[in-house]
Formats: structure tokens, sequence, C-alpha cells
């Protein structure tokens, strides 16, 4: 969770690494994913700060415009540094849901509550790889370094981490990580 200016930075860095963007003004202007993440972060920045309310109404409309267009719902203070968003197009996230560091969230992603149970969130680990189509919901744990599958529809934990699942319901089909799935711009200790 970002808590200071020092950490807002750092975040955007292994955001900007994980997602392979240039440093430069093209990337900067063009790239709407990118667009996305950095006001993604200057959301959290501006609200874990207590920040100017007047800068943060600006930088919230801001962000539910984007989002809107582009189809993504991930609320504030949900994702760690080093997200990586693989494309425009849905992707809906529970605002208490919790994404560890590194993670790779493709189009059609649901992270979410499990009917009638509140608190019943999903906690996904670091260096998770989530394949096009995926649901993950309920009061499940993710371990880190885990790949899930297309259209995966995961509804029970695995918290070993370091597999592979995919189904209908997910079972680990593999035991076989998430490297050369994604790229870690986010490293502990530092970015």
């Amino acid at each position: 969770m970002i808590k200071s200016r020092q950490d807002y930075l750092a975040y955007l860095e292994a955001d900007r690494k994980s997602l392979s963007q240039p440093q430069g003004r093209a990337s900067y202007f063009f790239d709407d994913v990118w667009r996305f993440q950095r006001l993604l972060r200057k959301v959290e920045y501006l609200t874990n700060c207590n920040g100017n309310w007047l800068l943060k109404s600006w930088a919230r409309l801001r962000f539910k415009r984007l989002g809107a267009r582009l189809g993504f719902t991930i609320p504030p203070n949900t994702c760690g540094p080093g997200l990586s968003i693989a494309h425009i197009g849905t992707i809906v996230i529970n605002s208490s849901a919790r994404v560890g560091a590194n993670c790779r969230l493709h189009v059609c992603v649901n992270i979410g509550t499990q009917a009638g149970i509140p608190g019943a969130i999903p906690i996904i680990g670091d260096n998770c790889y989530i394949a096009p189509g995926a649901k993950i919901f309920g009061g499940i744990e993710i371990g880190s370094n885990t790949t899930i599958g297309a259209n995966a529809v995961v509804n029970s934990s695995f918290p070993e981490g370091n597999t592979t699942i995919a189904g209908i319901p997910a079972k680990v089909v593999a035991d076989k990580s998430s490297d050369g799935l994604l790229i870690k711009g986010y490293q502990h200790g530092g970015v």
C-alpha cells in the first residue's frame, strides 16, 4: 500500500517495468493502459496520504472515466507494485480483494466475493499470472508464483504456490510456476 511519495514513485517504476514501458513521452501520453495504471497509483497516493481534496476529486473523476472507457473496475489499494494489465478489456476486482506484487492480469478476469458471505474475498500472492477469462471468487488464497489458466473458475484455495491451475472448477494441472510468463518489475526490498 502506498503510504508516502517515495512509495508512490516506487510503485510507478515497478508498474512501468512490469509493463515494459520505455521511459519517454510517447508511451506516457498514448498508451491507455499505462495512463490508467498511473492514475490508479495517483489516486492511491492522494487517498492514503491525505492529498488535497480538490486534486483527489479531480484524479478520482479522471480515473473512473478512463476505467469505464477501458472496461477496468480496479479499485485503489487492491493491487501490489508491479501490476501489469495485458490488454484493454473487462477486468473486475472487488474492493476488498488483495492482489500481490508483480501480477499480470488479462482480459475478462473477475476477482470477487462469494455471494451472501461478506468478507469472503480472494487473497492472491506475488508473481501470479492470471490468464484471460479467469474467475476467482470466495474466501480463498492463491499462493505466490501461481499460473491460473484461461477461463479457469477458482473457488478453492491453492496456498502452496509454484503451480499451474486450470479448469472448471480449477485444480492443479502442473507443477510449473509463473516464471517466464511475466516481468517482475518489483523486487522485495526495493525496486
